[in-house]
């Protein structure tokens, strides 16, 4: 008897009828009449991974075979748990070898153009547009409440069946022609999109993906709903792995899709209140300067500022080395001295003795000692020394900080003067480009939590030379004086602190007194009693 009837399906994952499969020993050929699926022999259902959905073409009777053996005019016929009748609704058609193997399909868009994929993966088009979505043809413009989305043709086939299985209303679907849409494409179809109430996007969760939700956001404001696909990588993933209700789950529980840089509901906010941790801080091993601002803080900007020669570098210095001996991870750069001298500055806070040059190492006989010195300050890795190369500038810094934070995970970056950042204009120009540079620093600061600390110069008016801007954005600022021209050597050599600007803390006023030790080379906090 050359049919075999009410037998189950072999898709027991798509399907699992139980009784309506049907299969032709002598063809070699099944159907089952629950999900109109077409197989190739009972024992290998699924022939090299393919499901054949029309009958015609596996009946290996009557099928007209061109010389590259693909059936001619194609038929409607795929694997992945796609059904002929969502091939059929969608006009996409496969090309299948004479082993009924699918070597290529088309996707026909609205005007008349098409995508072929080649399998296994590539891809050409023949008189494609590039302002149209797959599929926006087949649904009039506001027909449903809702349209989705999709990043690929596939999935937006896979997204329709499995929504619209078991039910009696048409779900809208429809797809992009690409992962980077042209502007014109926006342009050609915010109307039609525009006409739901509400924008489902089924795609990926990598940069293309989240790319196409902030564009599309940005277009429909509070209308953006994003599905979030769990384990699986997109809408055909769900269908092949038989999934169809857990995709209508995560469909039906789509988030409102809210751009990074914006905190709009009640999860986000909460999000924050939970998740944002308490100030972080470093305190700076100054009394008086940690009982003002507790440390120095991330996620801040905070200036030093002073008139020349009063010691700003090596106040930095003195919190480098803090920062050294607490074990924290930081960059530095010192543009007004070499690199060597910058770090024999650190050996001489570490020695307790001035060993700031190499002929002063050599007349200490003391070369075995800086030797070791560098090896203890530097065996963690937690410093890291750089400079900006001459020619170079803002953008550098910028991109060098991110660096720094995002790939060495340092928590604090130094350097200095912030005024030499800049080099090569007028004044205004210099003005203006610090005034960049000084909201871009602050910005960057919150936006990754790195404590950015820097030094700037100041004029006559005790103002940040060349730029007010670079203290308006500053969330602290340390001033520092000094009277060069006293009488005795001890106030000659004690530098006075105030908290001119507190944002995190508040409070502002003196915040310390620290006296250089010409001997040693080095600062130290003079405690008042």
């Amino acid at each position: 008897m050359p049919e075999v009837s009410h037998i189950a399906c072999p898709d027991k994952v798509g399907c699992g009828s139980s009784d309506g499969y049907s299969f032709n020993t002598d063809k070699g050929v099944g159907r089952c009449f629950v999900c109109e699926q077409v197989f190739f022999d009972q024992h290998e259902p699924i022939r090299k991974g393919k499901t054949m959905t029309t009958f015609s073409v596996v009946s290996q009777s009557g099928v007209d075979f061109n010389e590259g053996g693909v059936p001619q005019g194609g038929e409607y016929a795929y694997d992945r748990g796609i059904l002929q009748k969502t091939m059929e609704f969608y006009n996409v058609k496969s090309f299948l070898d004479q082993k009924g193997v699918v070597t290529r399909q088309e996707y026909v868009y609205p005007s008349g153009g098409k995508k072929i994929r080649y399998y296994p993966k590539s891809f050409s088009t023949q008189n494609m547009r590039s302002d149209e979505l797959f599929g926006m043809n087949l649904f009039p413009a506001g027909c449903s409440k809702f349209v989705t989305v999709t990043e690929g043709e596939l999935d937006a086939l896979s997204a329709y069946q499995m929504l619209s299985s078991g039910n009696s209303y048409i779900t809208p679907v429809v797809s992009l022609p690409s992962a980077s849409p042209s502007k014109r494409l926006w342009e050609n179809v915010y109307d039609w999109l525009n006409s739901f109430e509400k924008i489902i996007l089924s795609i990926d969760n990598d940069d293309a993906g989240n790319a196409i939700a902030s564009k599309i956001g940005g277009m429909f404001p509070n209308k953006v709903y994003r599905v979030d696909h769990g384990q699986h990588k997109d809408a055909n993933d769900f269908l092949q792995h038989g999934s169809v209700k857990d995709f209508k789950s995560y469909w039906w529980a789509a988030q409102k899709y809210i751009p990074e840089n914006i905190l709009n509901t009640s999860d986000q906010f909460l999000k924050l209140f939970h998740d944002t941790p308490n100030h972080q801080f470093v305190p700076t091993g100054i009394v008086a300067l940690d009982d003002k601002i507790m440390g120095l803080m991330q996620g801040h900007f905070t200036v030093i500022k002073a008139q020349t020669g009063i010691g700003k570098t090596e106040v930095m210095r003195m919190l480098e080395y803090n920062f050294l001996k607490r074990g924290v991870p930081f960059a530095s750069w010192h543009l007004e001295e070499t690199k060597l001298r910058s770090l024999l500055g650190l050996v001489s806070y570490e020695l307790k003795d001035n060993l700031t040059r190499r002929d002063l190492i050599e007349e200490k006989g003391a070369t075995a000692q800086v030797e070791e010195a560098i090896k203890e300050l530097t065996k963690d890795e937690l410093f890291y020394q750089f400079y900006i190369p001459d020619g170079q500038g803002p953008d550098e810094l910028i991109q060098q900080i991110r660096y720094f934070r995002e790939a060495c995970g340092v928590n604090y970056v130094f350097f200095e003067p912030i005024q030499d950042v800049v080099s090569g204009l007028n004044e205004d120009s210099k003005e203006a480009t610090l005034a960049d540079l000084s909201v871009r620093l602050s910005k960057l600061a919150a936006e990754i939590g790195v404590g950015i600390v820097t030094i700037a110069h100041t004029n006559e008016n005790g103002d940040p030379k060349y730029c007010k801007m670079i203290a308006q954005r500053a969330s602290v600022i340390i001033d520092l004086q000094r009277d060069k021209q006293a009488d005795n050597d001890v106030e000659k050599n004690t530098t006075y602190l105030y908290i001119e600007k507190n944002r995190p803390c508040s409070e502002e006023g003196p915040a310390g007194t620290l006296r250089f030790d010409l001997k040693t080379f080095t600062l130290n906090e003079v405690y008042h009693v």
